[in-house]
């Protein structure tokens, strides 16, 4: 930003190497922390460093307009930004990190990185583990809420976005070792099951006899009830005293209601074994116990009115109230949700409580965050402190004609069929490329099979999560299966190419890290290895926003990084092959671990 309007401070020490914790970005914002106590040490003031693009640095502080326009007139010494931001760059610590500092402009600190102390980060990475690069995030322990699908409902691709967004965002915050109570919070609770479970009675009397086959197949089971508790009002009346019966803990109702929650879980098992996602159930019903407490003391402290019948909390800004209590007495999803809250922040102890739901339900989440900030439960929005909630909202999924993406029947489309699919067609495109190029005998079907599975169900996972999640996004195998272009394919591809090179030196990679040393000299070795050492910020990002496209962008261009490293660098047989080896296989295992937080996995040969 800006011409070069000073010479060089050079700030280099000769320290040993602060390779320390936290993210690159962490580590310099101490250091500029530290300088700007002692530059403006009357003022408070948050550092402000971002990645530099560039050609002065690598990073760059942005404090000196910021502070110019608070000091200025007030007897300081600064006579403009420009000698803020060189005050900053003289004051920085010592530090092995930094090669050297210059300022440009209106005081713009542009930092350039240590080429050895770059290349060392990369190498203890490489010996300690990439776990040493984790992000260090402000809270201990997070709620993420996410699928959460509706008992005897099929899961569609809703709950297929929830499902993938929510399990890459509790990967990146488990990786930055926040404990993460990983909470599927099922409809398992409500009106739909006296209507189940007296359909159920009637239609099958010996049901405890004949137990899973007398329901079969739920989805037909439930429209078929649906049907008549629609059409038959004596039904109905029945269905509805169903309920009451089953929420007054009657034993054969809660048992009938047992059977269709698990017939339902095994359907749900099948989902998230294909996609490996693991989830702690604890669903409507498991907070229900707790409701009347919780709507006590909202009532206690003067939030809850009388309206029309209902109990409802008025809400600042919105014209429709909080309905918390129904007319007839029941509870419903703003009772439910506002005591998973005051569980997940009272029993729990959660810092930072994460719901993972389409957009449409926005409006539900922002009111009843604000009934918790009205009844003290939650900071206000605009202290930026913890315990916090966060409605992490996603858009819907198309189908080619640009509508909600459905089956040619109208109905959703089943999961199962969807992911299975994507298995089938990228077994086929694999065995036809491997016939065609003379490699298929190098393959046993174990191989074919485990392949397969990675890169199907990669795909789809990739599909959504490298869009804004906000955004709708078009399904299509064609694109996600494709090998060009930003894909899962394209990446694996990428990740076992690396691997190949790595294999073809016959060399181990794991003698070398611990005998060889890393250079950066060429001016492709030095971007890869920047761009490689950013890996934890990024992560950072990411959770921070809660945008897990941020992360697959990064994965993205490492890629292409790699590529035009590889292009320029010969690697194997080159006076430099040890360093550009653990260069490839750093590259390899921040992919891999890229892939590993999305939810992926990584195959080794392609």
């Amino acid at each position: 930003m800006g011409d070069e309007t000073s010479t060089s401070v050079d700030t280099q020490s000769h320290e040993p190497a602060g390779v320390g914790a936290g993210s690159v970005k962490q580590q310099l914002s101490k250091l500029v922390t530290a300088s700007l106590q002692t530059t403006v040490p009357e003022v408070e003031v948050e550092p402000m460093v971002e990645v530099c693009t560039g050609k002065f640095g690598d990073y760059q502080c942005n404090n000196a307009m910021g502070l110019w326009s608070r000091i200025k007139g007030s007897g300081t010494s600064f006579k403009n930004p420009n000698a803020i931001g060189q005050a900053i760059a003289k004051n920085l610590p010592p530090s092995d990190i930094i090669e050297s500092t210059s300022v440009a402009g209106p005081g713009f600190v542009n930092i350039a990185l240590s080429n050895s102390w770059v290349a060392k980060r990369i190498q203890d990475m490489l010996v300690n583990g990439i776990k040493t690069w984790a992000p260090i995030l402000p809270v201990k322990r997070a709620v993420l809420d996410f699928s959460s699908p509706n008992i005897a409902k099929e899961m569609h691709v809703g709950h297929l976005r929830s499902t993938i967004i929510g399990d890459t965002l509790a990967c990146m915050f488990e990786f930055s070792n926040v404990e993460v109570l990983r909470r599927n919070h099922v409809g398992d609770w409500g009106t739909q099951f006296g209507m189940l479970i007296q359909y159920l009675f009637e239609k099958f009397p010996n049901w405890e006899e004949i137990g899973s086959q007398a329901i079969g197949d739920l989805q037909t089971f439930y429209k078929a009830s649906k049907n008549r508790f629609d059409g038959d009002p004596e039904f109905k009346d029945r269905a509805q005293q169903a309920v009451v019966r089953l929420q007054g803990g009657e034993e054969r109702y809660r048992a009938a209601w047992n059977k269709i929650c698990e017939i339902s879980r095994n359907e749900f098992d099948l989902v998230y074994k294909r996609l490996n996602v693991k989830l702690e159930e604890k669903g409507e019903s498991f907070y229900n116990p707790y409701i009347p407490q919780v709507l006590e003391e909202l009532n206690n402290k003067g939030l809850i009115n009388e309206s029309e019948g209902a109990k409802v909390i008025f809400i600042e800004g919105h014209q429709i109230p909080l309905i918390v209590v129904k007319r007839d007495g029941g509870f419903n999803y703003a009772s439910t949700d506002l005591t998973a809250l005051w569980y997940r922040l009272n029993v729990e102890k959660a810092e930072w409580i994460i719901y993972v739901t389409d957009v449409g339900q926005q409006q539900h989440f922002d009111m009843f965050f604000s009934a918790a900030r009205m009844a003290g439960w939650l900071p206000d929005a605009k202290e930026k402190k913890f315990p916090k909630t966060n409605h992490v909202g996603f858009g819907l999924v198309l189908g080619s004609d640009g509508k909600r993406f459905r089956t040619r029947s109208t109905e959703v489309v089943r999961l199962i069929e969807l992911l299975d699919e994507a298995k089938s067609r990228s077994k086929s495109e694999l065995l036809q490329r491997l016939t065609e190029n003379g490699k298929i005998v190098d393959w046993t079907e174990e191989e074919l099979e485990n392949t397969s599975e990675a890169v199907g169900y990669g795909a789809v996972k990739y599909a959504d999560l490298k869009n804004n999640r906000l955004t709708n996004y078009t399904f299509s195998f064609e694109q996600m299966l494709s090998d060009k272009g930003n894909t899962a394919v394209y990446l694996q591809y990428a990740h076992a190419r690396i691997c190949s090179i790595i294999r073809k030196s016959n060399k181990d990679v794991e003698e070398l890290k611990m005998s060889g040393s890393i250079s950066l000299d060429h001016p492709d070795e030095r971007v890869l290895g920047l761009y490689l050492i950013r890996f934890a910020e990024v992560v950072e990002e990411a959770c921070t926003n809660l945008l897990p496209n941020v992360l697959c962008e990064y994965l993205y261009n490492l890629s292409e990084m790699f590529t035009r490293f590889y292009t320029n660098c010969q690697v194997v047989g080159s006076p430099e092959e040890t360093s550009r080896l653990l260069l490839c296989q750093a590259t390899a295992v921040v992919m891999r671990q890229c892939f590993e937080l999305l939810g992926i996995t990584p195959v080794y040969k392609l």
